[in-house]
């Protein structure tokens, strides 16, 4: 949470530099600058007193600007006392490019006395070098990693509990992408084939991080042989042993970890330096989910949820920790965990009201907070998907983020119950869930044709227009459709979830469902069985630039079957209020990138404000201050949720 302090005017087509607070120009190489200026004051804790941008030194005979140079604390910035040096280049820009490549970095490098240490990153590769000097020739080691300020070198080979550094900003989706592009790259996979195996490792490097002891990790002198590459198969082989033991259903019994030790060393180098568990959701969020969509989009009218769209829908309804929140077309999780993130902060808050030392609670304390976490993360999130990969990389996510991964199933939702798998009928979810978070598949190349499918749903049977009533009702007898598209199957499927009287959903829909004249039926159905709290008209712009379908998100509330007949002997649903918004600032445009709010004449508006970041501290995870500006991003999904709750307080 940021508290603003005050708002700065950046020019378009310009950037304010994080480090230095200069106007530069915007472009593809000082995006990648700026991560990594964010990246070595936030996570390498370099205070920015000893960072210079573009710093002028002398390379031979001609004169040089290095892009970041870091100096030792309390030194007079000077050419002859850099310590280290970073070069950033654009994605564009190849690690071997004949004068802005790794060379470029080694001759400043050399030409800086004191230097020990230099970076070169195009956002999609990274290089970390050391220089020495051996009887008066510079010679380059390749390393790990930069140390964090005031560790050693080595702390930065083979990390420790205390030395693991929690991500921020893009490091950790610039991480996971060269992870994944180096094992499609040198694994001989398919993208898709070396995402799952980027996901076994990222488990690995979990689990690990709850040991008492790190394994994980891969020093340079093993990447540099092949019996150190072994000695690093092995140490990340017992690990996934561990692994498909916690999460077997997850991971079969006769799963390995398929990379050739070359190429799985240097994966585990470039993982081995964060914190996951320590990582702030949203960072995880972003990487994990980014590169989750990259791989497993499939053919059924997936396409995921971007996490404002999550926020407002669950920051509108505002589950508590005693109700039951389901997704019955779950995909990689956005909904439920933003759910989840959401009720634990609320028990987490609670609790701490409750302790006599909010910042030091008492092992009792702590023990009670676990036991109330641990009573919702078992108990009340449920969801469910149709496609074992996306539930696989939905447990993912959920075990980098809290870990409630044991309501998660693999199911066909619109299948009879008693169809499902035993332990999700054992949640009994069919009118029990107080809340209901979803964007269904839809299309019209996904037809439902089963009728063991169809003969559930009131909304699969043929409806008729009478005009002596102007209304539409189902044809008596009932005859049965040949088809129906799934999202309209889904919307009969989540009130049947829901608890009358109580139950309220939150549903992604493509507008024909609100206003063609051949669904009326369904909107017929909708105001007969459900109450309508909300209708938010969603950006043309919000799931691209994967699907360009026009949507809205409907809040729905179930009413009971008292209330539904009593509405039918009095002729007709009655009149009563909804709520109705536009949200046309949803962030980023229609090619996904993002956009920022700008003043009258066009110019970008930055905030000022004081940021609590995590860090990790001798082996505990402290929360600090620090100064901060960025842009803002032009999106008003939070606001519309504000004004729905307030506006819902207001109701009868």
């Amino acid at each position: 949470m940021e508290q603003t302090i005050a708002a700065i005017i950046v020019p378009q087509g310009k950037i304010l530099d994080f480090v230095d607070q200069t106007l530069r120009n915007e472009t593809p190489e000082e995006y990648v600058r700026q991560e990594i200026e964010k990246s070595l004051v936030r996570e390498y804790l370099y205070p920015r007193t000893e960072l210079r941008v573009e710093f002028a030194v002398k390379v031979g005979s001609s004169r040089k600007r290095v892009d970041i140079a870091i100096f030792p604390e309390g030194v007079s910035p000077k050419q002859e006392t850099i310590w280290a040096i970073c070069e950033c280049k654009a994605a564009s820009t190849p690690a071997n490019h004949r004068s802005d490549g790794v060379e470029q970095l080694k001759s400043y490098l050399a030409a800086c006395a004191n230097a020990e240490f230099g970076l070169w990153t195009n956002g999609q590769e990274r290089f970390c070098y050391r220089k020495a000097t051996i009887n008066g020739r510079v010679e380059f080691t390749e390393v790990t990693d930069l140390p964090v300020k005031g560790k050693s070198a080595e702390d930065a080979e083979r990390p420790t509990l205390t030395s693991l550094k929690v991500a921020t900003s893009d490091a950790l989706l610039f991480t996971f992408k060269r992870c994944h592009n180096f094992i499609a790259g040198n694994q001989g996979l398919q993208k898709p084939e070396a995402f799952w195996e980027l996901l076994k490792l990222i488990f690995c490097k979990i689990t690990d991080e709850r040991a008492d002891q790190l394994t994980f990790y891969a020093t340079t002198q093993e990447r540099n042989s092949l019996n150190g590459q072994l000695k690093v198969k092995d140490r990340i082989g017992r690990l996934f042993q561990e692994v498909k033991a916690k999460y077997p259903t997850i991971f079969k019994p006769n799963e390995v970890v398929e990379l050739d030790p070359r190429v799985l060393a240097y994966i585990v180098s470039q993982l081995q330096q964060y914190s996951l568990l320590d990582s702030e959701v949203d960072v995880k969020g972003k990487a994990y989910e980014e590169i989750v969509g990259s791989n497993l989009r499939g053919d059924r009218g997936e396409f995921f949820t971007p996490r404002n769209i999550c926020a407002m829908a669950v920051g509108m309804l505002d589950p508590g920790p005693k109700d039951v929140v389901v997704d019955p077309a779950c995909g990689t999780g956005g909904f439920l965990i933003v759910a989840m993130n959401h009720v634990l902060g609320k028990i987490r808050q609670a609790e701490q009201r409750r302790w006599r030392d909010p910042e030091k609670p008492t092992e009792r304390e702590q023990v009670e907070l676990f036991k109330k976490v641990e009573e919702f993360l078992d108990s009340c999130l449920v969801g469910m998907d149709l496609n074992p990969n996306l539930v696989k990389a939905c447990k993912m996510n959920m075990v980098m983020n809290n870990d409630g991964s044991g309501g998660l199933f693999q199911a066909n939702s619109l299948e009879r119950p008693v169809t499902w798998p035993e332990e999700l009928r054992k949640r009994d979810v069919i009118g029990t869930a107080n809340y209901v978070f979803t964007n269904p598949p839809f299309g019209s190349r996904i037809r439902i044709e089963d009728p063991g499918i169809l003969e559930q749903f009131e909304l699969a049977h043929v409806w008729d227009y009478d005009a002596a009533k102007d209304r539409y009702q189902m044809r008596e007898p009932r005859v049965l459709g040949k088809s129906q598209p799934p999202e309209i199957l889904f919307v009969e499927r989540c009130v049947q979830l829901l608890r009358p009287g109580v139950g309220v959903m939150a549903i992604v829909l493509p507008d024909s469902i609100l206003g063609a004249p051949g669904l009326a039926h369904v909107r017929e159905w909708i105001l007969t069985n459900t109450q309508v709290l909300a209708s938010i008209d969603l950006h043309p712009d919000t799931f691209q630039p994967h699907n360009s379908t026009q949507t809205s998100l409907l809040i729905l509330k179930r009413k009971t079957r008292q209330q539904i007949e009593l509405e039918r002997a009095a002729g007709g649903v009655g009149q009563y209020d909804v709520f109705m918004a536009v949200a046309n600032h949803v962030g980023h445009d229609k090619r996904g990138n993002p956009i920022y709010v700008r003043d009258s004449e066009g110019n970008e508006v930055v905030k000022a404000a004081r940021e609590r970041i995590k860090e990790v501290h001798q082996g505990a995870t402290i929360v600090r201050e620090v100064e901060t500006k960025a842009k803002v991003r032009d999106d008003t999904t939070g606001l519309i949720a504000d004004a729905f709750r307030e506006w819902l307080g207001h109701q009868p």
